[in-house]
């Protein structure tokens, strides 16, 4: 397996820490709105990714944390009149809703900022005394970036650079213009928590550096977000990390491209931003998922509604020749032609390698999904060519590979058909004199009656059946291996 490390920018042979074992870590969201499908894009990949290690044998332990104390939290308190922890609990709430109804898995951790305020006070005080960070007079407490020879490693930016246009704020008692709070002293108002500097609150990239070393360790195997979090926020991570515990922080790290809307860059002053729970609500959790994984994770990924409209039409095909699959099974009549099972077999082996193989290339779902979307193809013409002679193993075979791997990538394939209405029953009665119980038998009954008027060329009967059937939203589908009763 190979995964492109965003720190040497190349792809490298995967190698876990532990063999066997992975440990991984997500940042989470700051909890002071609802989720957009920018930051539905990233969660949704690195579950995928984690699904793709799972089905690879590795025994992986997830972390993502929740930021529940910051500026933007503050700010949005402020200005609806509530407190910190209110707005942070209910966005926490909505988070953890939203990420379950987009088919993404809780995390095996999912720490909260403000419930580890002592391990970051731990790794500040540790920072101070080797040299690497300073209390400031007015109770803040920075990191010296000029500390750290290896700043800049994640990111691939040098300190010369970043030192064209940085500045000291008013209000800041750092050193440098590249130092970074670690600590903030409290503000009249805010939440705070007491510290051998005062009364104050973390930075936001002193909680993640904490959280990782607590419950996973380091260094951890992988280490991912989105490229808006590279610089700084991974950057500020790593080097806190490094310089308090010595160990490396993430042997790999990865990042998502950004997600555009129509070619453009999401914004509500385009008009062209969305949260996932608004695309949730008129469209399947799948067909997004499918949408984005038509994508490589790291490269930008074009959203429009014609696209997601194009991916529910892709999921229902790809249901539909699942369904038609297990139907012709249950239905198969006669000898199978030999040749024509091989020619499926061997598509459904060469879809399941190709598959593999391109999860295995830095998790390219766009070549994982091209292998099936092609076996879809090549299992309906095989089901036009073998008509009732369906041979059963094979076809099987290729219905559970098809929704194995869209399993293993999250995507729910939809239940296409509801049970026929039990009203059939009545209008079975009336067609052909059934008496029974049994929707599917009377359904089977109405088929074989309409059959028999086509064969006697009985138009007009022909047509009232199907005409009966219209009036309860039912519709007679003829296929290769024979017709059936489906929701119209």
């Amino acid at each position: 397996m190979k995964i492109y490390n965003s720190k040497t920018h190349k792809k490298e042979e995967f190698r876990p820490i532990e063999e066997g074992k992975v440990r991984m870590y997500v940042c989470g969201p700051t909890v002071y709105d609802n989720i957009h499908i920018g930051n539905a894009r990233t969660f949704i990949s690195f579950d995928v990714i984690r699904r793709w290690l799972v089905a690879a044998g590795y025994e992986v332990t997830f972390a993502q944390n929740l930021t529940d104390v910051d500026d933007k939290i503050i700010n949005r308190a402020n200005e609806q009149g509530r407190t910190a922890a209110e707005v942070a609990e209910e966005f926490s709430r909505k988070f953890i809703d939203i990420m379950r109804a987009a088919n993404v898995m809780d995390p095996d951790v999912r720490p909260r900022a403000t419930k580890e305020i002592g391990p970051m006070i731990g790794m500040i005080k540790t920072l101070i005394e080797g040299g690497y960070a300073y209390a400031a007079d007015n109770g803040d407490v920075y990191f010296s970036v000029r500390s750290d020879p290896s700043y800049g490693e994640v990111s691939g930016r040098k300190i010369d650079d970043l030192m064209v246009g940085a500045r000291i704020a008013a209000g800041e008692a750092k050193r440098d213009p590249l130092d970074f709070a670690l600590w903030k002293a409290a503000k009249p108002g805010e939440p705070s928590w007491p510290s051998p500097w005062g009364q104050g609150r973390p930075g936001w990239h002193t909680e993640c550096a904490a959280m990782v070393h607590r419950y996973l360790g380091t260094p951890i195997d992988i280490h991912g977000g989105g490229s808006d979090l590279a610089f700084p926020h991974h950057e500020n991570e790593c080097a806190q990390a490094t310089c308090a515990w010595h160990e490396g922080f993430a042997n790999t790290w990865m990042h998502t491209g950004m997600l555009l809307v129509d070619g453009e860059k999401m914004s509500k002053s385009l008009g062209n931003f969305f949260t996932l729970e608004e695309v949730l609500r008129d469209h399947s959790a799948a067909a997004l998922r499918l949408l984005m994984l038509q994508t490589h994770y790291r490269s930008p990924l074009d959203f429009s509604w014609e696209r997601l409209e194009g991916a529910e039409n892709s999921l229902a095909r790809i249901a539909g020749t699942v369904k038609n699959l297990k139907w012709a099974v249950t239905h198969a009549e006669g000898a199978a032609d030999a040749e024509l099972a091989a020619g499926l077999v061997s598509a459904t082996e060469r879809a399941s390698a190709e598959f593999e193989a391109c999860m295995n290339d830095d998790f390219n779902t766009a070549g994982a999904l091209a292998a099936y979307f092609q076996l879809v193809t090549e299992a309906n013409t095989y089901l036009d060519q073998a008509g009732s002679a369906v041979d059963e193993e094979a076809a099987t075979v290729c219905a559970v590979s098809i929704a194995g791997a869209l399993a293993i990538l999250g995507v729910k394939l939809p239940e296409i058909e509801e049970p026929l209405p039990v009203g059939l029953l009545g209008v079975a009665a009336g067609l052909v004199g059934y008496t029974g119980d049994d929707v599917d038998e009377a359904a089977e009954k109405i088929l074989a009656a309409r059959a028999e008027a086509r064969a006697a060329k009985d138009w007009a009967r022909a047509d009232a059946i199907r005409d009966q059937l219209r009036d309860m939203g039912l519709a007679i589908e003829d296929t290769a291996a024979g017709s059936r009763i489906k929701h119209a």
